[in-house]
């Protein structure tokens, strides 16, 4: 079996590399490049990550190539990712890159160059019961990135390998630096490269034309101005530049409303202030990994956001391509644009993108 593995320069594709060069199979790598961009104050970790990758391919003694995606992100992710914003929505551009390049753009192309299958480091694993193939979580539940495949399909979930998925990070360290990689201790990527450590807004803004407007409270009282609405998300705190606010307390505030239409975001004080909280959501661009939806209504576990603990939840047919999820108990911060991803104990049966939320 030949496979080829995404070398992201990362300890965890590193890894999963070395797992399946010891198991026999011929391996190649390849590293992607999806964004292209010079930025002296920001500079893309791009290079620096793919002689990461190339020093682990050379120890290995496996091949790598590099290919080219970025026109594919372009169109396929990041013209997407502004699209939502400018529909005032938060999209999640990690999930985007999942289905369009990962397992899109990069699995056809590593097939059409003779691989049988693709791997890469993600913490999730993949098994096959009467014919169907099953995304389950990863052992290390911590790092579990189910979340973030929610839109796989069977095709590609036959054809990818998830070697680390059984691991924890620690034993996927210990291996690293067993094996002599340069790369055993570097720093997990916590964002997309386009954007980095740079600050959000102003990036934005390069792309985006938004006008400042008014902040107010839930009773209509003006207290600041901002950006752009379009730059806000459901519960975020920080960056909104209210100070001290005359007759109200000492409390940070959050927003919990922003209206396209009026340039308007709505911002309450408290951390559990009731209308951050929405006790069911509707849900669009469905996709089952099975192929097909379970029999609904149906009760199962979700998360609204990586990490989130699971949630139990009602999931009822509202339409041939909307779902309604009630949840039992109300939900913090529900985004629109965001995703909701449903659970049955280990298997994740797939999710959709949060188009409402709904408080009773």
């Amino acid at each position: 079996m030949r496979v080829t593995v995404g070398m992201s320069g990362g300890v965890d594709s590193s890894v999963a590399a070395l797992l399946l060069r010891r198991s026999g199979v011929e391996v190649s790598g390849t590293f992607m490049k999806n964004w292209e961009e010079d930025d002296p104050d920001y500079p893309c970790t791009a290079l620096d990550d793919m002689r990461d990758a190339l020093e682990v391919c050379e120890r290995l003694s496996i091949d790598l190539t590099v290919e080219n995606f970025t026109e594919e992100y372009r169109q396929r992710v990041f013209r997407e990712f502004l699209q939502e914003y400018e529909a005032g929505r938060t999209p999640n551009p990690d999930i985007l890159c999942n289905r369009e390049i990962k397992f899109r753009a990069f699995l056809d192309s590593a097939l059409e160059n003779g691989a049988d299958r693709i791997a890469t480091g993600h913490y999730a694993r993949v098994d096959c019961v009467d014919g169907r193939f099953r995304l389950l979580r990863g052992c290390d539940r911590n790092k579990d990135q189910s979340y973030f495949l929610y839109a796989l399909d069977q095709k590609a979930l036959s054809r990818s390998l998830f070697p680390v998925g059984e691991l924890k990070k620690t034993e996927v360290r210990r291996l690293a630096a067993e094996a002599g990689f340069g790369n055993h201790a570097k720093k997990d990527s916590t964002g997309i490269c386009f954007i980095g450590e740079r600050r959000f807004t102003p990036f934005l803004q390069r792309y985006l034309f938004a006008q400042p407007g008014d902040i107010v409270t839930p009773e209509g009282r003006l207290i600041g101005t901002h950006k752009g609405a379009i730059f806000y998300t459901l519960g975020q705190r920080s960056g909104l530049g209210i100070g001290g606010v005359a007759d109200c307390e000492d409390l940070p505030w959050f927003v919990v409303d922003k209206d396209l239409s009026t340039n308007t975001i709505t911002v309450a004080q408290g951390n559990d202030h009731p209308l951050l909280y929405s006790d069911a959501l509707e849900v669009v661009q469905v996709n089952w990994i099975a192929g097909t939806a379970p029999e609904l209504p149906r009760s199962c576990s979700a998360k609204i956001r990586y990490r989130q603990p699971d949630q139990h939840c009602r999931i009822e047919v509202m339409s041939h391509e909307r779902l309604l999820v009630h949840f039992d108990v109300p939900q913090r911060a529900v985004t629109p644009g965001q995703s909701v991803v449903f659970y049955d104990g280990e298997e994740c049966l797939g999710g959709g993108v949060i188009d409402k939320r709904i408080c009773q």
